[in-house]
């Protein structure tokens, strides 16, 4: 299914999603995304359906393409301060603050955000599976966050993160019993196990 380029026809939209909300460590990051008319890609989807090798591929496509991006992570310790719901609304916000044109209409991936700037927004869900510039949001944000997982798990390469992200695969629990969390564990999340 081909995607919207455009959720309306006149005003100025920012695609925004995030990723590593399912993670027991990392950041959470989010990205916003206004494209410009002209953004023509037909392999930009959803980051969860391409292989790591293709959303590299068009990281740089869709930078040098789109009018603006931004890209923002927040650590596991706002998480565990505020929640990961709300840490990943506050980074989608965080995103938006560092656009430098101001959208006039924000597309979200889900179904939960919080009021930004007076602008409206849509809830869309799966909006990364339906939406042009938020599919484009959500390859930049886990771009970014896999890129960063990868240079942490050489400092703490037993929990596996080159290749599980910071989710909770096999390896990364028997991580965690056996050494115990790091400081990028998530420490509102559950991290013993039997």
């Amino acid at each position: 299914m081909e995607l919207l380029q455009k959720w309306t026809d006149t005003y100025i939209e920012a695609g925004c999603d995030e990723v590593g909300r399912g993670c027991l460590s990392g950041p959470v990051v989010a990205a916003a995304v206004i494209l410009d008319e002209s953004f023509k890609q037909n392999l930009v989807n959803d980051s969860k359906k391409l292989t790591f090798k293709t959303r590299m591929e068009l990281d740089s496509y869709i930078k040098d393409n789109v009018k603006n991006y931004a890209i923002a992570e927040l650590p596991p310790s706002f998480i565990d301060e505020h929640n990961i719901l709300n840490a990943s609304i506050h980074a989608m916000h965080r995103a938006l603050d560092q656009l430098t044109i101001i959208p006039e209409l924000i597309l979200v991936d889900g179904n939960k955000f919080h009021p930004y700037n007076y602008i409206p927004h849509q809830c869309i869900i799966k909006g990364d599976s339906k939406v042009l510039s938020i599919a484009a949001a959500s390859i930049l944000a886990k771009n970014y966050r896999d890129k960063l997982m990868i240079e942490l798990h050489e400092e703490f390469p037993e929990y596996g993160w080159d290749t599980n992200f910071g989710y909770a695969t096999k390896k990364h629990q028997e991580a965690l019993i056996k050494h115990g969390p790091t400081i990028y564990h998530r420490q509102s999340f559950r991290l013993k196990y039997d």
